[in-house]
């Protein structure tokens, strides 16, 4: 009897203990199938965003200890240069920015979440760095993206398209050859380098020569993109972190080249052809006077192309100042020149100093061919014309006098002429006289107007000489410096 006693009693314990791991593993299936039937009525992102925006405090920067400083890693690639104002001195650039941080609060378990490790948010809803461009002047007409991503570890990846317009320090002096390096500084407005620190998301390398996206079709030219990280102090105890990102741009200069170089080129090629006319021609002035009012219109024709600053000039602007200057001293030299060969009658002869300066030494240097004729002596036959026509019918036939006391009275001669013939002959003789010595000036005024013009012809070529050196020597420091510009 005790022993079946006991063995009832063994009996109502033990069923106890062999029947709860049954209704335990019961309660479990149970409870998964509840579980799986709540997260198929409900989305995982769903979920997963209202798991991370639940409790967060956007204005609150996201570290779990105020020490730890939240290091911001941003990139640039430039798009496009949409337009240089050289003189507003301001730069407008297209690029694509990037950001990375971490976010300590937005963190999760994949495995909880269907696998979800990456989560789109709300740009608004989360705490975003402060870093702007220190060099901003005007708000660009950016897209707004409402969006960042963020992954399961925390990193929260801001993707934005920015145009930017920066103050840039323009130089023109080399226009329309000019290399313009301008500078995007990205910093954090407020917060020290304690709190928030700028890295490179690349490297410097692949930054630099980074032309993957870039438009290469407008006007500049994109060389490359240097990057400097370094602190800037405002107060001695306070420093703040800042990324520079130097765009350097070349202007394409070929436009510039057809529309304002070459023919400012073809009208001083047609100025120094202009030399070739003759000195003594008067269409060499009006010449000179149509190229000198062309190019002053070309002048006003490209002024709106010249770039303006209240600074600087560029050196094209004083290409074509010196050629202008050019072109007038070069319309002075003519009206010299032909107002010196110019015919008067009363014109005064070569003075003998400027006869041996220029013809006799001047001449032979230039290798002009201009020799200088010797003054022919004053005719002796004056005298015996002025004799003859004193004496009258007493003339000889060789043209001298006659003695009438030598004449033989009964010789074999002819009889002496009648009184009216001898007046006629008289006459005769002096206007003969006369003609001849306008004739005598005539040529004397032509030789004089010769040798004037020797003389002209022998300055003009010696000035022709000395303007076209000029204008070679302006052309080729020119072209010089436009081409260690070009190719620096």
């Amino acid at each position: 009897a005790p022993r079946r006693l006991a063995m009832r009693l063994w009996a109502r314990l033990a069923l106890p203990v062999l029947l709860l791991p049954m209704f335990l593993a019961q309660e479990g299936v149970v409870h998964r199938g509840g579980h799986r039937a709540g997260n198929t009525s409900r989305p995982a992102m769903l979920r997963l965003s209202d798991n991370l925006l639940a409790n967060y405090k956007k204005g609150v920067r996201p570290v779990r200890d105020w020490r730890t400083p939240t290091t911001v890693s941003i990139d640039v690639m430039v798009y496009a240069i949409l337009s240089v104002d050289e003189k507003n001195q301001v730069l407008t650039t297209y690029i694509w920015y990037r950001q990375y941080w971490t976010d300590e609060f937005l963190q999760w378990n994949p495995e909880d979440f269907d696998n979800i490790s990456r989560l789109s948010l709300p740009a608004d809803s989360i705490w975003v760095p402060d870093i702007l461009i220190n060099e901003f002047v005007d708000v660009g007409k950016s897209p707004n993206i409402p969006y960042v991503y963020v992954r399961h570890h925390g990193e929260v990846q801001n993707y934005r398209p920015l145009q930017v317009v920066t103050a840039c320090s323009l130089g023109i002096y080399s226009f329309p050859f000019d290399v313009q390096n301008c500078s995007l500084t990205f910093t954090s407005w407020l917060h020290t380098i304690q709190d928030i620190n700028i890295s490179l998301l690349r490297l410097p390398e692949n930054v630099k020569l980074d032309r993957s996206v870039f438009m290469n079709q407008g006007e500049w030219e994109l060389l490359e993109v240097l990057t400097q990280f370094q602190e800037f102090s405002v107060e001695s105890s306070s420093s703040y972190a800042e990324m520079k990102f130097y765009v350097v741009i070349r202007r394409r200069p070929l436009f510039y080249v057809v529309s304002l170089l070459l023919p400012s080129i073809f009208l001083m090629v047609m100025d120094v052809a202009g030399f070739y006319l003759p000195p003594d021609s008067g269409e060499r002035v009006s010449f000179k006077i149509t190229l000198l009012l062309g190019y002053s219109v070309f002048l006003i024709i490209v002024s709106d192309t010249l770039p303006a600053t209240a600074v600087g000039t560029p050196l094209i602007g004083v290409y074509f100042v010196v050629c202008m200057a050019l072109l007038v001293a070069s319309l002075a030299e003519t009206i010299f020149i032909v107002r010196l060969v110019h015919k008067q009658d009363l014109q005064q002869p070569v003075p003998p100093w400027l006869r041996r300066l220029v013809l006799e030494r001047g001449s032979p240097l230039l290798c002009s061919g201009e020799q200088p004729t010797s003054r022919r002596p004053p005719a002796t036959a004056q005298a015996r014309t002025d004799d003859c026509a004193e004496v009258g019918n007493r003339c000889s036939h060789s043209g001298g006098p006659r003695d009438p006391e030598k004449t033989p009275r009964g010789g074999s001669g002819p009889p002496p002429p009648p009184r009216e013939a001898s007046l006629a002959v008289r006459g005769l003789l002096q206007e003969l006289t006369s003609i001849r010595h306008f004739l005598e000036k005539r040529e004397e005024s032509r030789e004089v107007a010769r040798d004037w013009l020797r003389v002209g012809s022998v300055l003009d070529r010696l000035l022709f000489r000395v303007y076209l050196l000029a204008v070679l020597a302006y052309g080729v420091t020119l072209v010089t410096l436009w081409s260690i510009w070009q190719y620096s």
